[in-house]
């Protein structure tokens, strides 16, 4: 009996903040690679989840939500969203059925285009009654989209048929990446990553657009113990206040939080000092913005 043919490719996901693209793309890897928080914009950069297949490797591409750059942070998250359109297989739009937006026919019109195949994933159907969903589908049946697939990221309703989709159209390749490798983003990165999440989801609504994170030192001291020393920043000294909380209170409970996933993600035990650094304007700052890993070299 002959070989299958192994196939393989690159699928980059957009749309608007917050619409659950992180949610999905731990979903199709089966592991958690991306943060998620209820904020919007909690994805500031490219994301690389990988998904095996008996005869295929899909790499995923999480981008920033789409959305109108008002800082230097913003400018590099939409080119973060550009770039990852480069040289792509497959394209998945998401959106929110529960919160359409008029900027969600706008991106329909931008990249359900003719050539590249193009999905509309209508996300969290386990929030909406059918004649609802029905709705939406009939709505944007008029954009050359591929296929419309309704899925719930949270509950996996719905996952499986999008990923029979998206690999029925990807072209015979080589495997990119070893069976083991889930994502590309380095160790310090991803522990920052799990630091801004807790922050995010603890922290007031006026706090986490001017949260950023830089590890000032991660010392792996043995094959169980790594220290790690990591700096929160933030715009204001009111906000510095809020993080820090009453006796400390606010940035014990992000580190006694934080330390547990990257315990997990390590699979060592560590120490978790963190500090809190004041940085106006650093969203716009090309310096801090280089130090937190937000612009190419």
């Amino acid at each position: 009996m002959a070989e299958q043919p192994f196939h393989s490719g690159f699928v980059a996901l957009i749309g608007r903040p917050n619409v659950g693209k992180s949610t999905l793309v731990n979903r199709l890897v089966g592991e958690k690679v991306a943060i998620v928080t209820p904020k919007p914009q909690t994805t500031r950069t490219r994301m690389m989840g990988i998904m095996n297949a008996e005869n295929a490797q899909v790499v995923l591409l999480d981008t920033p939500g789409v959305h109108k750059a008002k800082t230097r942070l913003g400018e590099f998250m939409m080119s973060s969203v550009r770039e990852a359109l480069k040289g792509i297989d497959v394209l998945c739009m998401l959106l929110d059925v529960c919160d359409l937006k008029p900027a969600d026919e706008k991106i329909a019109q931008n990249y359900a285009k003719e050539g590249l195949p193009c999905f509309l994933v209508l996300n969290k159907i386990d929030r909406v009654p059918p004649a609802q969903l029905l709705s939406i589908i009939d709505r944007f049946k008029e954009y050359p989209f591929k296929a419309i697939i309704p899925v719930s990221a949270k509950t996996g309703d719905g996952v499986d048929e999008l990923k029979t989709a998206i690999m029925d159209c990807l072209p015979e390749g080589p495997k990119y990446f070893p069976d083991d490798m889930i994502t590309d983003q380095p160790e310090r990165h991803l522990v920052s990553e799990i630091i801004r999440e807790k922050a995010l989801l603890y922290l007031q609504e006026e706090v986490p657009h001017g949260i950023g994170i830089e590890i000032l030192a991660f010392d792996k001291k043995s094959d169980d113990f790594t220290e790690i020393h990591a700096a929160i920043y933030c715009e204001r000294n009111t906000h510095k206040r809020i993080i820090i909380g009453k006796q400390g209170q606010m940035i014990r409970k992000i580190g006694t939080v934080a330390r547990k996933d990257i315990e997990n993600l390590l699979g060592t035990h560590i120490h978790l000092d963190l500090w809190v650094k004041v940085r106006p304007g650093w969203r716009d700052s090309p310096n801090d913005l280089r130090t937190l890993g937000y612009v190419e070299e």
